[in-house]
Protein backbone atom coordinates (compact mmCIF):
# COMPACT_ATOMS: atom_id res chain seq x y z
CA UNK A 1 0.00 0.00 0.00
CA UNK A 2 1.69 3.21 -1.32
CA UNK A 3 2.32 5.99 1.58
CA UNK A 4 1.57 9.94 0.33
CA UNK A 5 3.54 12.53 2.42
CA UNK A 6 2.59 16.02 1.52
CA UNK A 7 3.35 19.44 2.57
CA UNK A 8 6.91 17.91 3.06
CA UNK A 9 9.86 19.27 4.43
CA UNK A 10 13.25 18.00 5.77
CA UNK A 11 12.26 17.44 9.39
CA UNK A 12 8.49 16.07 8.66
CA UNK A 13 5.45 16.50 6.33
CA UNK A 14 2.46 17.98 7.90
CA UNK A 15 -0.26 15.50 5.62
CA UNK A 16 0.89 11.63 5.41
CA UNK A 17 -1.57 9.28 3.83
CA UNK A 18 -1.59 5.63 4.16
CA UNK A 19 -4.43 3.72 2.75
CA UNK A 20 -7.75 5.60 3.93
CA UNK A 21 -5.77 7.22 7.12
CA UNK A 22 -4.93 10.75 7.24
CA UNK A 23 -2.26 11.49 9.73
CA UNK A 24 -1.71 15.18 10.39
CA UNK A 25 1.55 16.71 12.10
CA UNK A 26 0.94 18.61 15.50
CA UNK A 27 -0.38 21.93 14.46
CA UNK A 28 0.20 24.88 16.38
CA UNK A 29 -1.20 28.25 16.14
CA UNK A 30 0.43 30.08 12.69
CA UNK A 31 -1.91 33.11 12.64
CA UNK A 32 -2.01 33.91 16.57
CA UNK A 33 0.98 33.19 17.96
CA UNK A 34 1.48 34.74 21.61
CA UNK A 35 -2.05 35.00 22.00
CA UNK A 36 -4.61 33.33 24.18
CA UNK A 37 -5.52 29.75 24.08
CA UNK A 38 -8.60 30.24 22.32
CA UNK A 39 -6.77 32.46 20.09
CA UNK A 40 -4.39 29.79 18.85
CA UNK A 41 -6.95 26.86 18.93
CA UNK A 42 -9.25 29.10 16.72
CA UNK A 43 -6.19 29.06 14.65
CA UNK A 44 -5.13 24.93 14.81
CA UNK A 45 -8.71 24.24 14.28
CA UNK A 46 -9.18 26.18 11.26
CA UNK A 47 -5.58 24.71 10.01
CA UNK A 48 -6.98 21.01 10.69
CA UNK A 49 -10.19 21.82 8.52
CA UNK A 50 -8.17 22.99 5.96
CA UNK A 51 -5.48 19.91 6.00
CA UNK A 52 -7.98 18.00 5.92
CA UNK A 53 -10.35 19.10 3.15
CA UNK A 54 -7.07 18.76 0.86
CA UNK A 55 -6.81 14.93 1.25
CA UNK A 56 -10.64 14.66 0.88
CA UNK A 57 -12.12 14.15 4.36
CA UNK A 58 -13.28 16.44 7.13
CA UNK A 59 -13.79 16.49 10.98
CA UNK A 60 -16.51 14.08 11.10
CA UNK A 61 -14.20 11.49 10.00
CA UNK A 62 -11.71 11.94 12.66
CA UNK A 63 -10.46 9.21 14.52
CA UNK A 64 -8.29 10.00 17.35
CA UNK A 65 -7.07 13.70 18.48
CA UNK A 66 -4.13 14.25 20.61
CA UNK A 67 -4.04 17.68 22.45
CA UNK A 68 -0.99 19.79 24.41
CA UNK A 69 -1.63 22.56 26.99
CA UNK A 70 1.48 24.09 28.60
CA UNK A 71 -0.19 24.47 31.25
CA UNK A 72 -3.49 23.20 32.04
CA UNK A 73 -5.67 25.81 33.02
CA UNK A 74 -5.82 25.97 29.51
CA UNK A 75 -8.21 23.24 29.63
CA UNK A 76 -11.56 24.66 29.61
CA UNK A 77 -10.67 27.48 27.45
CA UNK A 78 -9.43 25.19 24.55
CA UNK A 79 -12.47 22.93 25.23
CA UNK A 80 -14.90 26.26 24.71
CA UNK A 81 -13.45 26.14 21.32
CA UNK A 82 -13.37 22.33 20.46
CA UNK A 83 -16.59 21.61 22.00
CA UNK A 84 -18.01 24.18 19.28
CA UNK A 85 -15.81 23.13 16.58
CA UNK A 86 -16.01 19.11 16.87
CA UNK A 87 -19.03 17.29 14.92
CA UNK A 88 -20.88 16.21 17.89
CA UNK A 89 -22.22 12.76 16.51
CA UNK A 90 -18.58 11.27 15.42
CA UNK A 91 -16.44 12.90 18.45
CA UNK A 92 -13.02 10.95 17.89
CA UNK A 93 -10.80 9.18 20.82
CA UNK A 94 -8.88 11.92 22.60
CA UNK A 95 -5.71 12.96 24.81
CA UNK A 96 -5.18 16.20 26.47
CA UNK A 97 -1.77 16.84 28.37
CA UNK A 98 0.14 19.41 30.34
CA UNK A 99 3.45 19.46 28.07
CA UNK A 100 6.55 22.07 27.14
CA UNK A 101 6.54 22.67 23.50
CA UNK A 102 9.02 23.38 20.69
CA UNK A 103 8.53 26.97 21.01
CA UNK A 104 7.29 29.50 23.83
CA UNK A 105 4.80 31.32 22.21
CA UNK A 106 2.74 28.44 21.44
CA UNK A 107 0.23 27.16 24.21
CA UNK A 108 -1.59 24.72 22.40
CA UNK A 109 -0.53 22.16 20.03
CA UNK A 110 -3.19 19.04 18.44
CA UNK A 111 -2.40 16.61 16.27
CA UNK A 112 -5.48 14.09 14.27
CA UNK A 113 -5.95 11.37 12.58
CA UNK A 114 -8.80 10.64 10.40
CA UNK A 115 -10.44 8.23 7.84
CA UNK A 116 -10.69 9.17 4.02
Amino acid sequence: MAIERMQKGARMSQIVVHGDVVYLAGQVALEAPDQSATAQTQDILARIDTLLAEVGTDKSRLLSATIWLTDIRYYDEMNAIWDAWIDPANPPARACVESKLAMPKYDVEIMVTAAR
